[in-house]
């Protein structure tokens, strides 16, 4: 694996700014979201020009960049279902692909600009106008001449549709570096599809055992590596993490196991800069150096102040929400979300103290907590969080409401999170 992890002496990135951008589908105080209008998928291009979401409604809304920090409704697609994961594909002859999955069906879509003929009634006062020698009658002094002009307005097909190879509801999508082939993962298989080929996957993992009351662990994210076309990660129910190289082996047994996490783990993405790993499962954040599989290089305590709560948690259904995760494009900065509407941002290059506590609103806080200095720092940076039943601004914490989707820029230190039915967009 080529490239290498941000030496332990390099001084660390200073921490960001943020500032509220703009949103979308802001709702008044008390008012009720409708279930079908709740976001449930977010993700930017490749280019950072163009913005997706899905919600539970089965809608796809397309945004595309205006200005500097601004972005403006492109185009809606209904596609039936939850939308559970959105990924844009690359681009080509102006166009915008992108995959999009529900339970059981994956979906590729072309958007693209098309002119359309446009036909408008124009007036021409004809009252000065001579018809063979005579003026026209008052009833007819004005006659209605078609106009035609040429607008653009974006137009989105469905291409192809992948169904029928999941028996499970799939739970992800990632696109191949290679342009050519992605994956798609349920609780207990993925498979390997080429773009061009619908009536055809390729199983390259089943965890499922000869008999199911044997079953111990689930599939809960697969990912491809976004330049390494012949690398893959999968995350399971028990907090492990796989690394696949395509090359070597498929089906195959353990082989690059990470050590056990206490939690499921509920997302993960690779870092494009450096050789780094990014999981979330239920408290904590934790980063990986993938060619160690020791243990984390650095663990962030998200909800360390949710201990005393788990019972009531569980209760409730609260403990099983699947939080998302993100990582800048220099690998310098993560964040993930939490309760009432809350989202942390965590400096983690060797050596940061950078965290902050941002709300989904108008007007976001944020504080800096100095990170507690560790015996083992060079192995494992922990971050400590809250006292219990408060943010990081000392608010008491809603549990009905969470910020589980996220997505940062490609290239610039900008975020889009979902609360509810809303967007928000913030840049530093």
């Amino acid at each position: 694996m080529n490239g290498e992890v941000v030496s332990a002496s390099a001084d660390p990135s200073p921490p960001l700014e943020w500032r509220f951008s703009q949103v979308f589908g802001e709702r008044s105080a008390g008012e009720e979201v409708n279930k079908v209008d709740v976001i449930s998928a977010i993700q930017f291009d490749n280019s950072g020009d163009h913005l997706a979401t899905g919600d539970r409604g089965g809608r796809v809304v397309l945004f595309e960049r205006t200005d500097a920090n601004n972005f403006d409704y492109l185009k809606s697609l209904e596609i039936e279902e939850k939308i559970n994961k959105i990924r844009w594909c690359q681009t080509a002859n102006g166009a915008l692909f992108l995959l999009s999955t529900n339970d059981k069906t994956i979906k590729f879509w072309k958007v693209q600009d098309k002119k359309i003929k446009k036909i408008c009634d124009v007036n021409s006062d004809l009252s000065r106008t001579v018809v063979n020698g005579e003026v026209p009658e008052a009833n007819s002094s004005s006659l209605r001449l078609p106009v035609t002009s040429h607008e653009s307005s974006p137009v989105a097909r469905c291409r192809r549709v992948y169904s029928h190879a999941h028996d499970y509801h799939i739970n992800s999508i990632s696109n191949n570096s290679d342009g050519e082939t992605f994956i798609s993962a349920d609780d207990l298989r993925i498979n390997l599809w080429n773009l061009e080929i619908t009536n055809q996957s390729f199983n390259i993992v089943d965890v499922k055992p000869e008999k199911m009351e044997d079953l111990s662990e689930v599939i809960t994210s697969a990912e491809f590596h976004p330049t390494h076309c012949n690398m893959l990660a999968y995350s399971s129910s028990k907090g492990s993490i796989r690394l696949i190289d395509l090359r070597q082996s498929a089906l195959s047994g353990s082989k690059s196991f990470f050590t056990e996490i206490i939690a499921s783990v509920s997302d993960m993405k690779f870092a494009k800069e450096r050789r780094c790993l990014l999981s979330r499962d239920f408290m904590t954040l934790k980063l990986w150096d993938i060619n160690m599989d020791s243990g984390p290089v650095s663990t962030f305590q998200v909800h360390e102040h949710l201990k005393p709560k788990l019972c009531d948690l569980y209760e409730n259904d609260s403990i099983f929400d699947k939080f998302e995760c993100c990582i800048s494009g220099n690998g310098l900065q993560a964040a993930t979300g939490s309760c009432s509407n809350m989202f942390r941002v965590f400096g983690v290059s060797p050596g940061s103290t950078e965290t902050a506590s941002l709300e989904a609103s108008r007007n976001p806080t944020r504080r800096h907590v100095p990170v507690p200095s560790s015996p083992f720092k060079a192995l494992s940076r922990v971050v400590s969080r809250e006292s219990p039943g408060v943010d990081g601004n000392s608010n008491a914490l809603d549990y009905a409401t969470k910020l589980l989707h996220l997505a940062w820029h490609p290239s610039e230190n900008s975020i889009a999170c979902a609360a509810g039915n809303s967007l928000y967009m913030y840049y530093a």
